[in-house]
C-alpha cells in the first residue's frame, strides 16, 4: 500500500475538528499513490455527502501548495469537475498533519480506463479545454519546473547512464527545443500530467463517456497551454498501449483535438508549434523518468517508471512530424 505516513482513526478524528465536515466515519489508504498519502475520509455530515480524500503531502512544501490547491478550488468554482478543497474553519486550504502539510478535498465519483476509445479522447479534449478557459482568470502562477531549463540542468547528470545514439537524441532534441519553442502560444495554468489514470469517467445510460473528475493536479505549472493537449495527446491517442514504438492513433487523436477545438479553436501559431510541441510532451517525461530511474534521491517515493517509453515516443515523433495535424477552424 502507498501510505507513507501512517494516519490512524483516532489522528483524523482529532484532525476534522479543525473543520465543519461533521465526525469520522471511515478511513481508508489508498493503495495507489506513488508521490503522497492518500486516504478515503467520510464524515456523517458536511458537502459531498461526505465523502473526501485525505492527502499528506511527502515531497511538496507548504510554500508551494497554495499554487495546487488554490488553481483546484478556481476551476471547481468555475464549474470543472475537479477535487474542490475543502476550507477549515479559518478558510484555510491546508494544515499540518503528523507533519506533514495535509489538505482534504471532494471525493468524485468514476473510475479511469486504460484503453480509451475515440470518444473518450473527444470527452478528455472538451475537459481539457473547460479548464484552460476556466484558468485563465486564475492568478496564481508557477513556472514549470520540469521544463525546459530543468531539461538543460538535468541531462548532463544523465549522460553517463545513456548509450551515445540515446545521448545523440536526447541533446540535439533538448537543443532544437530551445531553439524553437514558441514565444508566441498562449499560456496560462495547465495539469501537465493528464495522463488516463488522472481522469475519472462516469457510467451514463446511453454509453457516451462523461467525464466525471480529473485529479491529481501536483505537476500543475503555469506553461504553453498547447502544451498540455501534447502531453494528453500523447498518453490517450497512442496507437498501441503495450508498445509505444507505434506512435499515435489518427482517430483517437483527431478525436480528442476535435474536442478540445470545439470550445477553444486552435490558431496559427498553435498549428506552426504542434510537432515541435508534441516532441516536448514525450521529452519532457523521458528526462524525468532517466532521472526518477538513474538519480532517485534518497528516500525518493517516485515509482521508476521505464524511460525508453517516453524515448520510443520521441523517436516516433522525429520520423513522424506531421502524423495528426491540428483541426482547422
Amino acid at each position: 500500500m502507498a501510505v507513507f505516513t501512517t494516519v490512524t482513526e483516532t489522528q483524523a478524528a482529532d484532525w476534522l475538528l479543525r473543520y465543519r465536515l461533521g465526525r469520522l466515519t471511515a478511513l481508508e489508504g489508498i493503495a495507489s499513490g506513488i508521490e503522497n498519502t492518500n486516504y478515503f475520509l467520510s464524515t456523517d455530515g458536511g458537502p459531498n455527502a461526505g465523502r473526501y480524500v485525505l492527502t499528506l503531502f511527502e515531497k511538496l512544501t507548504a510554500g508551494e501548495l497554495p499554487f495546487y490547491l488554490g488553481l483546484m478550488a478556481h476551476l471547481a468554482a468555475g464549474g470543472v469537475p475537479v477535487p474542490e478543497p475543502m476550507p477549515d474553519a479559518s478558510g484555510a486550504l491546508f494544515g499540518t498533519l503528523n507533519g506533514k502539510p495535509a489538505a482534504l478535498v471532494a471525493r468524485l465519483s468514476g473510475a479511469s480506463v486504460t484503453e480509451p476509445s475515440a470518444a473518450h479522447c473527444a470527452a478528455v479534449g472538451g475537459v481539457l479545454a473547460r479548464m484552460h478557459q476556466a484558468g485563465a482568470s486564475y492568478r496564481g502562477t508557477m513556472d514549470n519546473p520540469r521544463g525546459p531549463r530543468w531539461w538543460s540542468a538535468t541531462a548532463p547528470q544523465l549522460r553517463p547512464f545513456m548509450p551515445a545514439a540515446e545521448w545523440a537524441m536526447l541533446e540535439g532534441e533538448i537543443r532544437e527545443q530551445a531553439a524553437r519553442r514558441g514565444a508566441n502560444l498562449a499560456r496560462g495554468p495547465v495539469h501537465a500530467d493528464l495522463f488516463r489514470d488522472n481522469v475519472l469517467f462516469a457510467a451514463t445510460p446511453g454509453g457516451v463517456p462523461r467525464v466525471s473528475g480529473v485529479i491529481d493536479f501536483y505537476f500543475a505549472c503555469t506553461d504553453a497551454l498547447l502544451f498540455d493537449v501534447a502531453v494528453a495527446v500523447n498518453d490517450w491517442c497512442r496507437a498501441d498501449f503495450a508498445n509505444p514504438s507505434r506512435g499515435l492513433d489518427g482517430d483517437r487523436a483527431r478525436a480528442l483535438l476535435e474536442g478540445y477545438a470545439s470550445l477553444r479553436p486552435f490558431g496559427p501559431d498553435d498549428r506552426a508549434a504542434w510537432p515541435l510541441m508534441l516532441r516536448a510532451g514525450a521529452l519532457r517525461f523521458w528526462v524525468s523518468r532517466l532521472f526518477d530511474f538513474h538519480l532517485p534521491r534518497p528516500g525518493e517515493l517516485v515509482h521508476a517508471h521505464d524511460p525508453a517509453h517516453f524515448r520510443d515516443l520521441l523517436a516516433w515523433h522525429l520520423a513522424h512530424p506531421a502524423h495528426v495535424p491540428l483541426p482547422l477552424p
